[in-house]
Formats: structure tokens, sequence, C-alpha cells
């Protein structure tokens, strides 16, 4: 702890940073929800947090609390890892990207060339006319472009080698397509990735300043990519991992973080570590807890190695949900859902993140954008370490009844047979509840069955969540259950029905659900986040911005999304809507 937190004596917790301190009881019906245990300092008779907490060990290098009220023993995690995370999501938007000296090792690579004379000099400019600077610490010349564009001799060929891209062209057609070289290809994937995040920043920044939102429904899930091995001689693939959010009404993903660092040098970070006897700490008091050492990926596999017993899937949704809860009982982490296996390697270049300070941070950059946000609903997939994330970055809200979090499951290993004859069962029963209360429009039916769902929610696992199944299955959706995580017993009984309906009923899917759905339908999820990046090349800029950019009206944006999905709604329900109709539309994208 002293080698993390200079001056500091060790304490039994992380001290907080940046305001961050999530080691506490992390279960909504708890006194000691949101309340940190206290930083104590190291000692037998430390060993009690002021009677909320006793400090336990739950395996090798990892520590946990155990909540005197409820008796529940969620993990000890790095609070500096956790504000690492956030702060490399959102150092895009609260700070704009600004020329520094381009040398990583001089002094002046992090200060901008607007401080002026104290640490540049300025000496003219290029035959492009963009200003040149001459580090004073390194003495390095350097030029700062004033176009988006510059040094593209075909810039008009963007579009097209974007559109491309987007529909998932060879990159040897695209070249052939284009007529340009590999070379210059990879050249503008990297200025597209630039523009893009350029694009996201300057429309997003209106959310910080608190852009106010009554009503805001987000499905949230992870999605796994697997990268190729590049060194024939080691044929292991890298695993990565990432958490999205997106808006369930519009589409519009409010963020897509992925577990890698590509800023980091692995041999660096490595060598710091050894020097600071890193891996001897327990792991919340690490200083590079939130990566994947080499050290840490060795135990891993090791522990990957040893034989574990798996409970058999028996198709059903309610035995997938407590065979989830059950392999939670096997983990020493219950909240490091991602694992290294022996099969799988770490990145050459750049470092993986551990996937759960991936979470804190993504949750805690959705708290930092929507806290305009009137009342916000998160539908996650079935996951400790998200529902961990979830409740600690947003416990105050949830307290204040402004943010409600549900669980949701599906099950799409059943054949067509069963699906066709899950649906058939779902609108006999339908029709049996309406013909049983005329007077009812088919929404009202819908709640009424969703109410009585209500009444007979069975409790599964070691925390006895509450489940309903939902009555309205689709083919591709045929068995499906949710769980209210946030249930605090003060909602009128058709609340929760309304809310749960809203969340699981949409028809605009921005997100599928978790690798399963991956498995039936390959594809289908990258087809969705490829979608809002087509319709994004289509969109015109509103008004001219600073520095070559184009200034987009995000309100404009989301408010015209809601407007044609409303008139494909319309359309569909008069049986006139079409795919062409439901293709068009605006929507955004985040690219990180």
């Amino acid at each position: 702890m002293a080698k993390i937190f200079p001056g500091l004596k060790p304490t039994r917790i992380p001290p907080a940073v940046a305001g961050i301190q999530i080691n506490f009881c992390k279960n909504p019906a708890c006194r000691n929800f949101g309340v940190p245990a206290k930083e104590r300092p190291v000692g037998r008779k430390h060993a009690k947090h002021g009677g909320n907490y006793h400090a336990v060990g739950a395996s090798i290098g990892i520590s946990a609390l155990r909540c005197q009220q409820c008796k529940e023993t969620p993990p000890i995690k790095s609070n500096l890892a956790i504000s690492e995370e956030y702060e490399r999501f959102v150092a895009d938007l609260v700070s704009p990207r600004v020329a520094t000296c381009p040398e990583a090792t001089c002094a002046n690579h992090r200060i901008p060339v607007t401080v002026g004379k104290t640490h540049y000099h300025a000496i003219g400019k290029t035959p492009s006319g963009s200003p040149r600077y001459r580090c004073k610490a390194c003495q390095r010349t350097f030029a700062v472009a004033v176009k988006t564009g510059l040094r593209q001799r075909e810039s008009h060929k963007n579009r097209m080698i974007f559109s491309l891209l987007m529909n998932k062209s060879p990159m040897r057609r695209i070249c052939e397509v284009a007529d340009i070289h590999p070379e210059t290809l990879y050249q503008r994937i990297d200025f597209f990735y630039r523009q893009c995040k350029a694009f996201v920043a300057a429309r997003e920044r209106a959310l910080l300043d608190g852009m106010p939102i009554r009503r805001l429904y987000l499905a949230i899930d992870r999605q796994d990519y697997v990268v190729n091995w590049s060194n024939q001689d080691d044929k292991r693939n890298v695993v990565l991992h990432a958490v999205g959010s997106a808006d369930d009404e519009t589409g519009y993903v409010f963020g897509m973080h992925l577990d890698f660092d590509p800023s980091l040098d692995p041999a660096v970070i490595e060598q710091d570590a050894a020097a600071r006897n890193d891996h001897a700490l327990s792991y919340p008091f690490r200083r590079y807890a939130r990566l994947w050492l080499k050290a840490d990926y060795t135990d891993q596999v090791r522990q990957r190695r040893r034989a574990q017993k798996r409970a058999s899937r028996s198709g059903g949704v309610t035995a997938d949900i407590a065979v989830a809860y059950e392999e939670l009982k096997d983990r020493p982490d219950v909240e490091a859902g991602a694992t290294q296996t022996f099969d799988t390697q770490l990145p050459s270049q750049g470092m993986q993140v551990h996937s759960e300070y991936t979470l804190y941070g993504h949750f805690f950059f959705l708290k930092r954008l929507l806290k305009g946000v009137e009342k916000l609903r998160l539908f996650m997939g079935q996951e400790s370490g998200i529902r961990a994330a979830c409740l600690a970055a947003f416990c105050d809200e949830v307290k204040a009844r402004r943010v409600d979090a549900f669980y949701v499951r599906i099950n799409k290993d059943l054949t067509v047979n069963e699906r066709r004859r899950a649906l058939a069962d779902s609108r006999a029963e339908f029709d049996k509840v309406r013909k049983a209360h005329p007077g009812l429009k088919d929404s009202e039916v819908e709640v009424l069955l969703i109410q009585q769902g209500l009444r007979g929610m069975a409790a599964i696992g070691k925390w006895s969540d509450r489940w309903l199944l939902h009555p309205f299955p689709s083919m591709s959706e045929p068995e499906k259950a949710i769980c209210y995580l946030t249930d605090y017993r003060d909602y009128v009984p058709d609340q929760p029905g309304a809310a749960l309906r809203q969340g699981e009923l949409a028809r605009h899917r921005p997100l599928l659900h978790a690798t399963a759905a991956a498995a039936v339908a390959p594809g289908a999820a990258h087809r969705h986040f490829e979608r809002l990046i087509q319709d994004l090349v289509w969109l015109q800029p509103l008004q001219p911005g600073d520095g070559g950019e184009a200034a987009w009206n995000l309100p404009g944006v989301l408010q015209l999304r809601r407007g044609g999905r409303r008139q494909e709604d319309a359309g569909d329900a008069a049986g006139t809507g079409t795919g062409a109709d439901q293709d068009r539309g605006f929507a955004a994208f985040r690219c990180r």
C-alpha cells in the first residue's frame, strides 16, 4: 500500500481515489448498501471495520468484506484501477485532443502547444499552411495539421472506403475497388478511428453538461472478440471482451468499451511491476491491479487446468439461470467473469485489462454521461460482475429510486419446432385472457399477464433472486426471464410490469444477449453496430465546426431517430412496414 500511495500506512481496504470508493455491500436490500468500509490500518485489532464489515480471505491473493447485516461477501477491489479505467473512457470527452511534442520521452510530451513561448517556438508554416513548432525541451520540430484530410491526395475516396469496411469487404477487394495501396488503406483506417472518436466526443459533451432527458432505457451486455494469432510459432488466440450500452428506443450506443489499453508498453509495465514487487501484494492493493501481467496469466492458467465439474444445462431458461448461480460458487472472485486459459495468450502490443475493472469504468462513465436523466432503467445480462459494477456506480441513484436495474436471461437453444410450440402456447394463453376480459386493450392484457407472472415469481440461486418468466416469447427469443434487482417493494403493481414490458418488448434491439445469442446467429451483434455506422455515413453535418470538423446536433439526431421509429411502428401495426423502411432513419454510434 505504501508503495502505491507514498506516505500512507497500509489499510485493510484500498483508499478512495478521485471520489471513488466501491468497497461496500452491494445488496440493495441491506442497510449497508452504499456504506463503505472504513479505511482502518492493518492489524488484528482493526479486523472489524466499525462493526459494519469484517475483512476475510476469499482465496489466495483475493480478499473480501463480510457484511455484518446481510452476510454477503463482496470482493475488495482497487479504487485506483477503477479510476484509471474511468479516466481512460472519459478522456476524449472532457479534454479535446490538442497538439503536443510528439517525442514520447520528452518533458513536453503532455504539454500542449497552446501554452505558448514557455515550452515551444513558433517557426512559421508548412507549404500547406500548417503551423510549425520547435520544442524547447528536446529541440524537435513538428507541424500541427489544421485539416483532417491533410496529406490525403484522394480524400474523395474516404466515403467509399468507409462503406466497404462497414460492409465486411475483404482488405484486398477494398484496395482493388478503391484503387489504393494496402498501406494507404491502413492509414485510412487509423484516420477513420480518430474521426469517429472526435465525432462522438463533440456530440456527447452536451450530455456531460447535463442535457435533460426524462426517461432512458438501456440494454447492457458484453461481447467477446477473438484476435487471430500473428506468430506461427505460437498459434494461441487473444480473446478480448467489450461491454456496451445502447438506448432501447433509438439504438444510440452510449458506450462500447474494450478491456484493452493500447497506450501501454507491456515491457515497461512488467519491469516496473517487478521493481515494485507488485505480484507479492494482494490483488486490490497492487499498483497495476487493472492489468493482466504475465504472473497473473500464469496463475490463472494453473487454476484453469484443474478439473472442474460443471452442471449440465437442461435447455430450459430457469435451469440455465440456476446453473449460472451454481457456477459462481466455484469462483474465487465472483465479479471476475472473463478468465485466461492455456489456449489463449495476452496481447503482444498494448495491455489487456481485467474485465471487472472495465465493467466498473463503464458504469462510472455512464453515471457521468447520463447525469441529466431523470429516470434510468438498465436491462443487463445475468452476470455478477455487471451487477456489482452497476450497483456500485449507481448506488446513490438506486437509493433515490432514479435508477432501476434488471437481469435478463434468454434461452435460444430450442429447436424450431420447440420455438413454434412456445409461441403457439403463448398466443393461446393471450387469447384466453383477452376473451375473459373483453373490455381490455391488448396492451392492458399484456400488463395483466405480466402481473400474473409477478405473483408466481420463483426465487433462484444463492441470493434468492426472484425471476419472472416472460409471457410473450418470439421465434428469436422463445424463452426469456427477467429479474428485478433493485426491488424495494415500493412500486404499485402495474409499475414493474410496465417497466418489464418496456424493456423487453421493444422491437429495436440495440444489443444482442451474450455469447449464446452469437452462437445461434453469428455476426448478428456486429451487424447491429455496423448498421449504426452505415446510417452515420449518410448523415450530413448541421453546421460547420472548428478545426475542419463538422458539428452535429445530438438532441436533433435522437429526436429524428425517435420520430422515424414511431413511423416504423405505425407501419408495422398497419401491415405496411418493410425492411427497407426500418433501415432508414438516423442513428449515431460510439467507436472506441
